[in-house]
């Protein structure tokens, strides 16, 4: 069978599912050849930045339902002998975060100018999003390196550059403070690098997207013990295709997960879960021999995910040894045949949790 979206034709895959309605939501752009991660993400390194915007103004915002930009300066060193001082708009974003209900200090999006970031280290970057402190700044760091595990397992994950930002207010009516923060990969720049299209398309029918990356994400999302998501809604997950290509899917925003465990993050009540650190498997039921793969593909980055944590000195060892329980828990899960059939077989895609609609879905 062949599907076609936005220009695209793509092989789709015999999974039974129910027939729904696409509908369109925005024009999938072409791969922007300017629009690249390097050198920007090509590091580890903690950047130190300051950001400079009139933050009283900014934050008023957090009620519109289209925030403007304001005018901002950012400043880094480039190195011991060159200050880099550059220009730009930012916004609030985001939807949960962006509530002052839940969130002393909202999301940004940094919007770059072509012209005046050249030659600086965020050329040919164009929208970035920036992950601030919630509540929390513990928070930011441990939803980042959720990022860090995705990127060990596939391409399809968004980059990320873990940040020292300083906020100061431009008319000094609001005390400078310094928190971690990062900066996500443009979607177009993943769009670049895996020479596809982003996809902007609701209720996509499920046998047009790659199983393997499906069931990828899935056992993923059950890993770290998220279910704020939802593929046909594109609730905190984005999508890219390529020419003759079934569609990859790639998720995103993290905080409502178990294994980052923030202390304002609830389930969804009809969900059935008490906390966001009881684990439910949202995912379709895939064929055998994908899960198996799957499964195996977990198996192979085990290591790989302990030394994330267990080598980090960042975290407090309480964190660690909490995390790593909790990572034993799912491993526990994958290799007891019963715990399979019982979750990812026999629960997937189930009547009760598979039509939920996460909150804050409009």
């Amino acid at each position: 069978m062949i599907l076609s979206i936005f220009g695209l034709r793509l092989e789709s895959q015999n999974i039974k599912t129910k027939k729904t309605s696409t509908k369109t939501t925005t024009n999938s752009k072409e791969p922007s050849s300017k629009i690249k991660s390097a050198p920007l993400f090509d590091s580890d390194e903690v950047l130190e930045l300051k950001l400079t915007t009139n933050f009283k103004s900014l934050l008023k915002d957090r009620t519109a339902t289209d925030p403007p930009y304001h005018w901002a300066k950012l400043e880094y060193n480039k190195d011991a002998d060159n200050h880099v001082s550059l220009n730009l708009r930012i916004k609030i974003r985001g939807n949960f975060r962006k509530s002052s209900a839940n969130c002393k200090f909202p999301p940004i999006l940094l919007n770059f100018s072509d012209k005046k970031s050249k030659n600086t280290l965020f050329e040919n970057q164009n929208h970035l999003k920036l992950v601030t402190h919630c509540r929390d700044e513990d928070y930011v760091y441990r939803e980042y390196l959720v990022y860090k595990l995705y990127n060990l397992l596939t391409e399809y994950s968004l980059k990320s550059r873990l940040l020292k930002v300083t906020y100061i207010d431009s008319l000094n009516k609001r005390d400078e403070e310094t928190l971690d923060a990062f900066i996500l990969e443009d979607e177009e720049a993943v769009a670049n690098r895996t020479s596809t299209k982003n996809i902007k398309l609701q209720k996509i029918p499920a046998d047009a997207i790659d199983t393997f990356n499906m069931a990828t994400l899935s056992v993923f999302e059950y890993m770290i013990g998220n279910t704020d998501w939802s593929l046909a809604y594109l609730h905190n997950i984005k999508v890219y295709g390529k020419q003759g290509e079934r569609l990859k899917a790639m998720p995103y925003d993290f905080d409502h997960s178990g294994i980052v465990d923030a202390n304002y993050a609830k389930p969804e009540a009809m969900l059935g879960i008490r906390t966001v650190r009881d684990r439910l498997y949202r995912g379709m039921t895939f064929p055998n021999s994908i899960m198996l793969r799957v499964f195996q593909q977990f198996r192979d980055k085990k290591t790989d995910f302990y030394s994330l944590y267990q080598n980090d000195t960042k975290l407090d060892e309480a964190y660690i040894k909490k995390t790593i329980k909790y990572l034993d828990e799912f491993y526990a899960t994958i290799e007891d045949p019963k715990s399979l059939e019982k979750i990812f077989i026999a629960g997937g895609g189930r009547d009760e949790t598979k039509n939920v609609i996460i909150k804050g879905l409009k």
